[in-house]
């Protein structure tokens, strides 16, 4: 091989390393890597979602025990969270429509639990009941995971966004992903979430 080929090999090697380089500084790897935040964060969210209606069967047992006639909010908690569980997004189907029907199916169950809550409170053996004391201990667990995972995805979006239309990497996302911004939990869906049931007692 000649000097001149030895030569235009390096200076050719040298500028597809300072391209790649320059590419990687512009979001060509965290874009993608932003992106895979927010999926797995969502997930996340959906998954203690989850956590929470799986416990309100058992939940709704053992106050039926103790509370039979009140019939219209348990079957209001069962109505919702079957609503709930019904209203199901995968992260790459997220967009302000489905986030808001996700949202208000959520807190449409909150509040059927928290008015379960307030009925309890008119029970003190139901409120002495183990099993119904171990139910309350996970659901404040879950609803202190719910809360973590929301803020987790909160941020995972906010820096998606920056990434997708703050430059330089925005530039990068118009020639190569032409990614658009990810909902977010907006100040009025935050409010309908936090008032998820009180379970203090």
């Amino acid at each position: 091989m000649t000097t001149s080929k030895k030569t235009g090999l390096r200076l050719s090697i040298s500028a597809l390393f300072i391209t790649s380089s320059l590419l990687g500084g512009c979001g060509i790897r965290g874009i993608p890597q932003s992106q895979n935040q927010v999926d797995a964060s969502w997930s996340e969210v959906v998954n203690q979602y989850k956590r929470r209606a799986d416990l309100i069967p058992n939940l709704v047992s053992v106050v039926k025990q103790y509370a039979r006639h009140e019939k219209d909010t348990l079957e209001a908690v069962v109505s919702a969270r079957a609503k709930a569980t019904q209203t199901n997004i995968n992260a790459g189907q997220l967009n302000a429509e489905s986030m808001k029907n996700f949202s208000q199916a959520q807190a449409g169950l909150g509040s059927a639990l928290s008015r379960l809550m307030v009925v309890v409170e008119k029970y003190p053996d139901l409120k002495a009941n183990q099993n119904f004391r171990d139910l309350q201990v996970q659901l404040e667990g879950t609803e202190n995971r719910v809360t973590i995972a929301r803020q987790r995805y909160i941020e995972s979006v906010k820096n998606f966004n920056n990434m997708v239309t703050v430059p330089p990497e925005s530039w990068t996302n118009s020639l190569f992903f032409k990614f658009e911004k990810k909902p977010q939990f907006t100040v009025e869906k935050e409010k309908q979430i936090e008032d998820a049931p009180k379970v203090e007692f």
